[in-house]
């Protein structure tokens, strides 16, 4: 979100944060769809036409079944052509480009390895590239755990970053495959090579968005332009709103939401 508001920031935002029940990447797909899927029937009863999944998981695990299954149902329930869209396509469309190599690693949760949607897509569009990934359980809680930047950290990233380059000696970028992992970028860069470049998935997500809304001028059409932003969680606001504030670089004010259950 804060990598679209700085080329977007016209128009107005809801930010709902699924903390009661994250982190996401150690469930089931069945689990991770149904989360996912009530946290995108709220937004449309908020009236947002347009719904970006920032997690790589749900983006994996749910975005495919709720765009061919769902989407057309509850678009029309909701009286419009909502659409939603992920974190996962964007990146894949031009992550080959940084590579020298092609040789490039994934730094996921579990759930996203497990999926192999970034193994697919890079395919797609740079089948000379040769994909690796690690996936890196201890890394959410880390950062969750305000630990991201604590010496503690240290072991855990340097572990997953021997990891991954030992599969490959020619891996000359990483991607940074979960919204939390950002915040351990500098240990990352730290454990890794100095000719390893690290890349995080904002900027990327927010150019592909300015493209959409281009591209869509009937979606682009019905997004309101008060430049609000609304936070909400389903867990504790106090929480959320600590958390939420180092991630987005100013400070958090949160409401607490119930989502409808399936």
């Amino acid at each position: 979100m804060k990598e679209i508001l700085k080329k977007l920031p016209q128009y107005d935002y809801l930010y709902l944060g699924d903390n009661a029940r994250a982190p996401y990447g150690n469930r089931s797909f069945e689990t991770v769809y149904r989360y996912t899927l009530q946290c995108v029937d709220w937004f449309f009863r908020q009236g947002c036409p347009l719904v970006i999944l920032a997690c790589n998981t749900a983006s994996a695990k749910a975005l495919r079944s709720i765009q061919q299954n769902d989407l057309p149902v509850m678009s029309s329930s909701h009286h419009g052509t909502n659409r939603v869209l992920g974190v996962i396509r964007p990146t894949t469309e031009i992550i080959g480009n940084f590579s020298k190599t092609r040789k490039i690693g994934i730094l996921a949760t579990s759930g996203t390895v497990a999926s192999e949607s970034y193994l697919i897509e890079i395919q797609k569009f740079f089948p000379d590239v040769t994909v690796y990934q690690e996936a890196c359980p201890m890394w959410v809680p880390i950062v969750e755990n305000n630990e991201y930047d604590k010496p503690g950290a240290d072991y855990f990233v340097k572990k997953h970053i021997d990891n991954i380059l030992s599969k490959d000696k020619d891996i000359d970028t990483l991607l940074l495959a979960c919204t939390h992992y950002p915040l351990l970028k500098p240990k990352i860069a730290q454990a890794a090579p100095p000719n390893v470049t690290i890349i995080s998935q904002g900027e990327m997500v927010a150019d592909s968005l300015v493209s959409y809304l281009s591209r869509h001028p009937e979606i682009e059409q019905r997004l309101t332009r008060k430049q609000a932003r609304l936070f909400y969680t389903t867990d504790s606001p106090e929480d959320f709103d600590n958390h939420a504030s180092v991630f987005f670089g100013n400070t958090v004010r949160s409401q607490r939401v119930a989502l409808l259950e399936y």
